[in-house]
């Protein structure tokens, strides 16, 4: 006999992701985890940002089709029309600081389609970007609870709470003006200390600052915050998020993982891809286990021809083998090869024995988890770093802004699965950053890969062990998808 509780839908969460690539990606691979268990999944978004997701969110439907699961749907609404050129609908799209405030006068005008998409679609909760602040109120309008998501670590979520209420940058003392000065964050499981010039200013950015706290405000008041991390991997930020500063949270990752099936289509299933990018993981087939060393800095990092001839530099003289992806940021893309390519370096790419470069987008969940992958050399986005994690891969972290100098002192400090370059600047994407020199960066290659390194493989391949079952049943974030849909029904109920 049917219960009352069959005869319930299934519980129905709306997405809604901030327009840039870090943000909308482990948005859309959440959705399709919580699909799997049974919640009905829908994604707002626009157009472009649509095409970006489209591709995992139809392999993953297929999957799920297969399994008798749900499916995850994608909303499109139009992008606000605020001067733009066509087709700039997300972050790496804006080129200046004029680009940089129309965008987010877009992001203040979605406010009005996601008010009529759940006046047209009840729903059970809203998963919106922590960078939607008014989403709070706008869902409450319709009864709905509002649980935010700012895709970085509980750890840096932790940092920045900290820097928000104690303000350590603001204290008057001797060595303020001192860039290489040391400072405690207070209050925190464990003794974080970054330099100045390693965090924001305020004093030079006010407006920042005052962006932080109405967003760190508004989190405060939603329903709970949900996490891409998993308990084994920061437990005591779990337990100082519940019950130091008395938030609710649930954590339901790594969302991102290798599909079975990925690797045969990872080359026409996203047009955002480079099409070297199957080419690369052939490269990576005929490499020894453990042996390439694999760069990439995200979608947003820029570096000068001066940084990239470093860069260059250092995997020759690491004498590695190397898969080094450069995206697609404007500083980046503007440079042509001959401005930073170090003398020989064009040899060592030749036949593609000793180093590949891919320009582009290429399947870095997919590279990570090649048996050939020794190393990571990684800006420290949250996403990267998770997904280095999950495939119990070791890093060399040269963090540069954002959420990165916290999610290094994690990695390094506290997990210990990374070396650190030693970057000291906290910049903008367009900013100038300090010169890393090239025998540095060999080194720290090294310190991961050498013998030296023994220690830091062997905590990175536990800790992807770790990541691993946390998603199985039984699994930490196994439970707490199952936990956070359990206490949505009976909210509903």
């Amino acid at each position: 006999m049917a219960t009352k509780d069959d005869e319930q839908p299934p519980v129905h969460i709306l997405f809604f992701p901030f327009p840039a690539p870090g943000h909308l990606i482990p948005i859309a691979d959440m959705a399709t985890l919580f699909a799997a268990r049974g919640a009905r999944c829908t994604i707002l978004t626009t157009p472009v940002n649509a095409e970006i997701i489209r591709p995992a969110v139809d392999r993953a439907n297929a999957t799920n089709a297969d399994l008798h699961a749900m499916v995850v749907d994608i909303s499109v609404v139009p992008f606000p029309d605020v001067g733009l050129p066509p087709g700039v609908e997300n972050g790496p799209g804006l080129t200046g600081q004029a680009d940089v405030d129309k965008f987010f006068r877009a992001i203040e005008l979605l406010r009005e389609p996601f008010h009529q998409f759940l006046a047209d679609h009840p729903v059970d909760a809203v998963v919106a970007d922590s960078q939607f602040s008014w989403s709070v109120d706008a869902a409450a309008e319709h009864g709905v609870p509002r649980i935010a998501f700012l895709g970085t670590s509980m750890f840096a979520r932790a940092c920045t709470d900290t820097m928000l209420r104690k303000n350590p940058m603001m204290e008057a003392s001797p060595d303020q003006d001192d860039p290489d000065a040391m400072l405690l964050l207070p209050g925190l499981p464990h003794p974080v200390e970054l330099r100045r010039s390693q965090m924001p200013d305020p004093r030079k950015e006010p407006e920042v600052l005052a962006f932080f706290k109405v967003m760190y405000q508004e989190d405060r008041r939603s329903y709970g915050e949900v996490f891409n991390s998993f308990h084994e991997l920061e437990p005591e930020y779990v337990q100082h998020y519940q019950d130091t500063l008395g938030r609710r949270v649930w954590l339901v990752g790594p969302v991102a993982r290798p599909d079975k099936d990925a690797r045969s289509r990872a080359s026409n299933t996203n047009n955002a891809l480079s099409p070297d990018a199957d080419g690369c993981l052939r490269w990576l087939d005929g490499k020894p286990a453990g042996s390439v060393v694999y760069v990439s800095f995200g979608t947003l990092s820029n570096f000068s021809p001066d940084e990239l001839r470093q860069v260059a530099r250092g995997l020759d003289l690491s004498a590695r083998y190397f898969l080094w992806v450069i995206g697609t940021g404007a500083i980046t893309n503007a440079a042509p090869s001959s401005e930073w390519m170090p003398e020989g370096f064009t040899e060592l790419l030749a036949r593609g024995e000793r180093g590949l470069v891919v320009r582009g987008w290429a399947p870095q969940v997919l590279i990570l988890n090649h048996p050939a992958l020794g190393g990571f050399v990684t800006h420290c986005g949250w996403n990267s770093v998770l997904e280095a994690v999950s495939a119990g891969v070791p890093m060399v972290t040269w963090p540069r802004y954002g959420d990165q100098f916290f999610n290094e002192k994690l990695v390094v400090e506290i997990l210990k699965v990374a070396a650190s370059v030693g970057a000291k600047d906290y910049a903008s994407p367009v900013e100038t950053h300090q010169l890393i020199d090239a025998e540095v960066i060999a080194e720290s290659i090294g310190r991961v890969m050498d013998d030296g390194g023994d220690a830091i493989r062997s905590n990175a391949k536990e800790l992807g062990v770790k990541a691993r079952r946390a998603l199985e049943n039984g699994g930490s974030s196994y439970g707490d998808v199952g936990r956070l849909m359990e206490e949505l029904m009976a909210r509903r109920r």
